[in-house]
């Protein structure tokens, strides 16, 4: 690479404090566009703690709503991108339409639906939190009682001051 000091000598006085200026300015915004690009919403201790409380509280609220066969408010929960890997899916289920009557399907196939999460753990950055955990549940279909469980991660996003399901990826253990 060549050097710069021989062009410089050839500039008069007022274009060097120029290239100077222009020198400042550039490594000034490269250090605000670096900053702003790697910079994360941070929560405090305090915080975080709150949201993952938060997190699990809509989880069952959401199962609430299903045991309660109260699709509208189980639709509240839901993101419009939604999306979700089921027990038995094939592929991605897309969009909050589907999710919605995916359960309204199961729950007018089922009666005294109950679910419960075991071992919750939330992970929390800004406006996104996840959560895995395992589940159990138990119902009456018309062949009778069933019990499953496994494990899952569902994805929030805080939109409006409300946390929404965005994701959700279920896998049944046997």
């Amino acid at each position: 690479m060549t050097s710069l000091k021989p062009l410089k000598s050839l500039l008069p006085k007022t274009c060097k404090s120029h290239l100077n200026l222009i020198k400042a300015g550039v490594c000034v915004f490269l250090i605000l566009g670096f900053h702003s690009c790697t910079k994360k919403e941070s929560n405090g201790p305090e915080d975080t703690e709150k949201i993952k409380k938060e997190i699990i509280t809509t989880l069952k609220n959401m199962w609430d709503a299903i045991e309660k066969e109260d699709m509208e408010r189980y639709a509240t929960y839901i993101h419009p991108d939604f999306t979700q890997f089921g027990e038995y899916d094939s592929i991605l289920r897309e969009g909050k339409k589907a999710e919605i009557e995916g359960i309204s399907a199961w729950v007018d196939a089922a009666s005294s639906i109950h679910t419960e999460m075991l071992d919750p753990k939330v992970s929390v950055n800004g406006n996104v939190a996840w959560i895995v955990y395992y589940w159990k549940d138990r119902g009456i279909t018309d062949t009778g009682t069933f019990t499953s469980r496994g494990k899952s991660t569902r994805i929030f996003v805080k939109e409006d001051d409300k946390w929404l399901c965005i994701h959700g990826h279920y896998t049944l253990l046997p």
